[in-house]
């Protein structure tokens, strides 16, 4: 039976929530090679044409919601590679169902089932007859759904078959929380404990990894800084903690904004830096764009969230960023560590380059940079 799994930035987004409990040890885990375990022995002992993981997307949006989608992490069966890793909205399908309203449910003719999304199938080439789904919780609540498709034999799924993927998707529960301790415990000294994201130690360590890589296959890399305007005033204005939740929420824009391989860290204060391995300075300028747009349009503070009252600060927090690439700003001949301390130094000049033009706008870094003789003209 040959299984297939979600790509690992699609593992690292649905296992990027937090934990539930806090009285168990860390482990290692395999993840990849657990979810594949899981699947092989239900279908063992509910045997099926086909079946799938889905797991839901815990990172919040700016307004800290979830944006409503489930991720097929693991699944076999016709067409399961092309499923492993796209997204099924959670208002749609019986898996849909079975996550809204937590509860197991049997569709034993999918054909006369209302809930049932048949999108799926067009995109395996797969024909579903019946479906057995039971949800994946952690303390009571939701993250997922294990389903099973079409039972061998010409036999329909009953309450046994119910009662063992149970036993299953408990399996899956415990091996997530498992996994989240582990994570937890090994990402302790390199997450920013304000906005969840990596702090300034992981930043400068990965950052000179991905300087390594980048020379050693030829490619580029780019690099953002970006520094908020105007956040002073908001601590003046409203209070120390009020600028404390405007920072998490903006690790929340990050976070939600972040796609391939990009690595966005808190830098120290309302100073944040974005790794964007393998691309170029065009594509990185876009991004920063994005980002700054994003920003200047986002309404801060908007929801009680039991801290402090709504705020809704509008119109003044925006950002400078700053923009550099390997091969558009760094000098030819330098060592790893030279190199990366000079790509740095690109990066925050433009960033400054930024706040002194105006702010709110994205600047390019001109020219070449060393680590120790700064701007070369």
């Amino acid at each position: 039976m040959r299984i297939y799994v979600a790509r690992n930035t699609i593992l690292e987004r649905v296992l990027k929530r937090k934990k539930q409990e806090h009285d168990t040890s860390p482990s290692d885990v395999d993840i990849k090679g657990t979810l594949k375990s899981i699947l092989m022995w239900a279908n063992r002992f509910v045997p099926s044409e086909s079946g799938s993981i889905l797991l839901d997307d815990p990172i919040l949006d700016a307004e800290r919601k979830k944006p409503g989608r489930l991720y097929f992490v693991a699944c076999y069966g016709k067409g399961s590679r092309k499923l492993a890793g796209s997204v099924l909205p959670v208002s749609m399908g019986i898996a849909g169902k079975t996550y809204r309203t937590g509860e197991p449910c049997i569709s034993r003719y999918v054909e006369k089932d209302r809930d049932f999304y048949s999108e799926i199938d067009k995109i395996t080439g797969f024909k579903t007859h019946s479906i057995i789904c039971v949800p994946i919780q952690i303390k009571n609540t939701t993250i997922g759904v294990l389903e099973l498709i079409n039972k061998l034999d010409g036999i329909n799924y009953d309450e046994t078959d119910l009662e063992l993927l149970k036993i299953f998707a408990g399996y899956t529960s415990t091996l997530i929380q498992n996994f989240l301790d582990a994570k937890r415990f090994g990402e302790l000294s390199i997450r920013d404990n304000l906005t969840g994201l990596y702090n300034d130690r992981f930043f400068f360590d990965h950052l000179l990894k991905e300087v390594k890589k980048a020379v050693h296959e030829g490619k580029d890399l780019g690099l953002i800084f970006m520094d908020l305007d105007h956040f002073k005033e908001v601590n003046d204005t409203y209070g120390h903690l009020a600028g404390s939740e405007l920072l998490k929420e903006l690790g929340f824009i990050l976070l939600n904004m972040t796609e391939g391989q990009i690595i966005p860290a808190r830098y120290g204060g309302d100073e944040f830096a974005i790794i964007v391995p393998g691309r170029g300075i065009e594509y990185a300028r876009r991004y920063a764009e994005r980002l700054r747009k994003s920003i200047a349009e986002h309404v801060f503070l908007s929801k009680d969230d039991g801290n402090i009252p709504p705020l809704r600060i509008k119109n003044l927090i925006t950002a400078s960023l700053g923009v550099a690439s390997l091969r558009r700003n760094v000098k030819q001949g330098l060592r790893v560590r030279e190199i990366r301390d000079a790509l740095i130094k690109a990066a925050d000049t433009a960033m400054y380059m930024a706040k002194e033009n105006g702010k709110n706008m994205v600047c390019v870094a001109k020219g070449f940079f060393s680590a120790y003789t700064g701007h070369t003209p």
